[in-house]
């Protein structure tokens, strides 16, 4: 039972989302909450909230009328894999330079002074204004045969939201080792490199792991964002925008490539999770970001 209730706690969290939902729809009237002439509450109709009954009914028709279309769902599914994708490739880019990027910070306190404030400012550039210069640059490289491929700035723009946590909270575990424990190392003469690896490196990984969380899902919304800004087909970032077009005609359709981005966030994150339960011993402590 101890094992089985964070899963429990995940569908009883997605069955009162629902009710909540229904329940709103039900009592909330079809205009909205409206205060001022601004409305604070989203409208209840159809074509704003259709019935939960209704999106899942929906995802188990065709996509279009047109013969042999496939099934709402699996359409979805196909598109929430090929973002997946892209957002692993990402995260993982986003890891590696977050984590070189610390250890550069920590081995050289000048590099700490002068990194550290650019990769917070990094974090303020609009990314629907970032992901068509990332286009149009990669464009204009050439590596012999390899071709510059939309897919691939969808990726940078995923590590570029990935790398920051990773960083910061990779700095704050390399550093979070005591002064004691420090001096101990000095006092048996052991460098710096094997001081990282036996000290440091283990004591960061209650920071590290909350970090990749926070990586992952940011490279899940920058692959998203990415895909809409550069128009890459096949993403559910694209399908997202694709299907918001029919809302007026067919709303409840609208909503399949949302709950897909809601899907890659959480295999995103249950990745991490499991990569958490490998480093277990470790993680003692464990320092929310």
């Amino acid at each position: 039972m101890t094992r089985l209730r964070p899963v429990l706690l995940g569908v009883l969290g997605v069955v009162l989302l629902a009710v909540l939902w229904e329940a709103y729809k039900l009592l909330a009237p079809a205009e909205g909450v409206v205060i001022g002439g601004l409305t604070v509450l989203p409208r209840t109709s159809a074509l704003a909230m259709p019935h939960v009954w209704d999106m899942v009914a929906r995802s188990l028709e065709p996509v279009t009328r047109s013969p042999g279309a496939p099934p709402l769902w699996l359409a979805t599914l196909q598109a929430a894999l090929v973002t997946l994708g892209i957002a692993a490739v990402g995260w993982t880019i986003g890891v590696v330079v977050g984590f070189g990027i610390a250890v550069l910070m920590q081995r050289f306190r000048t590099a700490e002074s002068a990194l550290l404030p650019w990769v917070v400012l990094s974090q303020t550039v609009p990314l629907i204004a970032l992901a068509p210069l990332v286009r149009r640059w990669g464009s204009q490289l050439e590596f012999g045969s390899l071709h510059w491929e939309n897919w691939m700035s969808v990726a940078v723009i995923a590590s570029y939201l990935a790398f920051f946590p990773v960083s910061v909270g990779a700095l704050r575990g390399f550093s979070s080792p005591e002064r004691a424990q420090l001096d101990l190392m000095r006092a048996y003469g052991v460098g710096w490199w094997r001081t990282f690896a036996s000290l440091r490196l283990p004591a960061s990984v209650p920071y590290l792991i909350p970090a990749l969380r926070l990586g992952a899902a940011g490279a899940v919304v920058g692959a998203v964002v990415a895909e809409v800004s550069i128009g890459m087909r096949g993403g559910i970032g694209r399908a997202i925008v694709e299907y918001a077009a029919s809302g007026s005609s067919d709303p409840a359709k609208q909503w399949s490539p949302i709950f897909g981005a809601v899907l890659i966030g959480l295999l995103a994150a249950g990745f991490v999770v499991m990569l958490g339960v490998g480093l277990r011993r470790y993680r003692r402590g464990e320092v929310s970001q």
